[in-house]
């Protein structure tokens, strides 16, 4: 652990949050979920589509999906069960039965190429899969090619209440189409699973803090996409942190939070689906949160006194009519991560909603929280906060040397949320994990004399413009408050006389936006080696299904240069 002198944010940590917190609290998730059913077994747990799942429902439904990964399928302690479902109300109930029966989870993203998905299968050595129909086609063409033996379909509206899941399985059927056909002679329904699974009582399973709950799939837009190990221990901690943070702003079994994020993604996973289950609250899940409009009308349905999510869907809200005539007098928390939030999309948030827009940072590999902003912070501060309890953050050069205040480095952690490495590869993990337990994030960060911590850029975004370093964030900020643009990215591109140069992309909200309006307001706000000198529009920005720009995709061609 690092002495008091290097952990100066200690001394700015919110009343009432312990500088540690206790790891052995709960040897595993299924014994915080044991534990949250029996202290809020008729409190409302899940939510989608106008169906509620209590506690004791998920205590039932998940109990029975374990009894029959175990009796019906024979899958012993460790095997890994795939999840290729979205916001769906058979998600959590998929996912705490299988951790429940002592299986690793490997979450999904459904929508997956047959290649992306072929590999992840293969590399988890996934035994069984719960897959969507919508998106069960994909994984048909490719099922003979990997080692999963099990498949558990299922259909939007399953868990629903008759008629509605019939209704809502027809027209995602028959109406809207959503479903192409594809033929697995061995799956069997989620339903009849349950059923299945009822049957039997479910088998004694010791579940330690050293057994792998997760393989969390990450860095696919650099290479092979890499399974995070994530252990019980990891999540417990990660659980125990966050919630040791949020203690002074909910109140437990009565908060409701809005998991437009899908649950598959760590951000979601645990700040979402973990961290309120684990204090009682109602995860009011969003299946298609690209839907605004409709998005918008679920909002108007729900109580919600709690939102996670990314910028782009934040400054998706705030331009969708409807949006600033919700009722936000139970709001009282909003958290961006998994990418920077821009200012002008966190002023106009707490304009609205008249709600802080707090800022966090995590990473797969941290389970994933490791810095948040103090829940009180009246005005959005550009920061992503402070390390959380247990957790110690440095900023390091390229030789592991820890850095002064205010200098400008490699963000480095270390905590008990930090992944024990990837699965089946000690090279990669050497990379970025030290022998004395530093996580090498490859952002780029500096750290202030408060010890509030401000990312910079990722090392690979980094933009390198005649010797200077030019860091998309930044650009992006700018660019994002001139009037008329709805959304921006900031790119490298080749460049014969600097090396590389800024171009930049825009959507406009405006459509009397024009390149030269961009240009005058760069020079305004940016040094010479920083201005754009390739200015793209475009309709939409390519994105993750998380709502994160996808950077690499718009660096080529770069265009004509516009100064």
């Amino acid at each position: 652990m690092m002495s008091s002198n290097e952990r100066p944010w200690l001394a700015s940590y919110p009343p009432g949050v312990p500088a540690q917190i206790d790891v052995d609290e709960y040897k595993s998730i299924a014994q915080v979920l044991e534990t949250a059913c029996d202290r809020f077994r008729h409190r409302p747990a899940f939510s989608n589509m106008g169906k509620v799942l209590s506690y004791d429902d998920i205590d039932l439904l998940s109990r029975r999906f374990a009894s029959y990964l175990l009796n019906d399928l024979k899958l012993k302690k460790g095997d890994r069960v795939a999840i290729m479902l979205p916001n769906v109300l058979q998600y959590p109930v998929a996912l705490f039965g299988t951790l429940r029966a002592g299986l690793t989870v490997v979450n999904t993203n459904p929508m997956y190429t047959a290649r992306e998905l072929r590999h992840q299968l293969h590399d988890a050595g996934a035994s069984a899969i719960v897959v969507l129909d919508n998106f069960a086609s994909v994984l048909a063409e490719v099922l003979d090619d990997t080692p999963c033996k099990h498949v558990i379909t299922t259909g939007l509206g399953d868990l629903l209440s008759f008629p509605k899941s019939a209704i809502v399985n027809f027209v995602v059927r028959k109406v809207k189409k959503l479903v192409p056909p594809y033929s697995i002679s061995r799956a069997v329904r989620f339903n009849e699973a349950l059923a299945a699974g009822a049957r039997a009582p479910l088998p004694k399973v010791e579940i330690g803090h050293e057994d792998i709950a997760f393989l969390q799939y990450t860095g696919g837009t650099t290479g092979v996409a890499k399974g995070a190990m994530l252990t019980h221990r990891n999540m417990v901690a990660n659980m125990q942190q966050s919630s040791a943070w949020l203690q002074s702003a909910f109140r437990e079994g009565e908060e409701v939070i809005i998991t437009a994020i899908p649950l598959y993604h760590i951000f979601a996973l645990t700040a979402n689906g973990l961290v309120f289950m684990k204090i009682g609250g109602m995860n009011y899940l969003i299946t298609n949160p690209r839907d605004m409009a409709g998005f918008v009308k679920e909002l108007a349905r729900a109580p919600f006194t709690a939102m996670t999510g990314v910028n782009t869907l934040f400054n998706g809200l705030l331009n969708t009519p409807g949006f600033n005539k919700l009722d936000f007098s139970r709001f009282k928390f909003t958290m961006g991560g998994g990418m920077a939030v821009q200012r002008v999309v966190a002023d106009r948030w707490k304009k609205v909603t008249g709600v802080t827009l707090v800022e966090a940072y995590g990473l797969t590999e941290t389970s994933p929280a490791a810095c948040v902003n103090p829940l009180d912070l009246k005005e959005y501060n550009g920061s992503i906060g402070l390390p959380i309890p247990s957790t110690d953050a440095s900023i390091q050069d390229d030789d592991g040397k820890q850095l002064a205040v205010g200098e400008t480095g490699e963000l480095c952690l270390r905590g008990p949320q930090v992944m024990r490495g990837y699965w089946q590869r000690p090279e990669e993990t050497a990379k970025v994990l030290t022998p004395d337990g530093w996580l090498h994030t490859g952002d780029i960060a500096k750290m202030d004399e408060k010890g509030y911590f401000y990312i910079v850029d990722r090392k690979k975004d980094m933009i390198l413009v005649s010797g200077f370093n030019v860091y998309p964030n930044e650009i992006e900020d700018v660019i994002a408050q001139c009037p008329g643009v709805l959304e921006v990215a900031a790119v490298g591109v080749p460049d014969e006389k600097s090396g590389e140069a800024v171009k930049i992309v825009v959507v406009k909200k405006d459509p009397n936006l024009t390149a030269e309006m961009l240009k005058a307001h760069s020079r305004a706000n940016l040094t010479g080696y920083k201005l754009p000198k390739y200015i793209e529009f475009r309709d939409s920005l390519p994105k993750t299904n998380v709502g994160k720009i996808l950077r690499r995709e718009l660096r080529d061609p770069p265009g004509k240069p516009v100064t």
